[in-house]
């Protein structure tokens, strides 16, 4: 069994930084859909900007709102205005092909990539 990778929403801008939430980080629910996130679901969250790295969990945000929230202590690490990138792996037993998103300063979805685009993509 493997770690894959499995979603990525690639170039996400933190579009608020809560300390006095719950932990955790809110993302728009059109973007969970793009990639197959689930609410609750474990995420690495790395920064762009900072090169921070973190462990966090979904919370859904309001559907074509845009929002990217970094909540509570990993706000301290990650903050407002921030480039991020946000991935989710799958246990698994063969190879998998991963739900990949590129999206806009205001973190709509531009287009699908493949991983392979991604990787040339900055």
């Amino acid at each position: 069994m493997r770690h894959c990778l499995r979603s990525k929403i690639h170039n996400a801008y933190v579009s608020e930084a809560n300390l006095a939430y719950v932990g955790s980080i809110t993302i728009d629910e059109s973007l969970m859909d793009a990639v197959g996130l689930w609410e609750g679901e474990r995420v690495l969250v790395v920064s762009n900007t900072s090169g921070a790295r973190l462990e966090t969990y979904v919370i859904k945000g309001d559907r074509d709102s845009g929002t990217i929230a970094m909540n509570g202590a990993a706000a301290h690490l990650i903050g407002e205005g921030e480039q991020i990138i946000i991935m989710g792996f799958e246990l698994t037993q063969a190879p998998i092909v991963p739900r990949v998103v590129l999206v806009d300063r205001h973190n709509r979805l531009d287009r699908y990539l493949s991983e392979t685009e991604s990787q040339i993509v900055v």
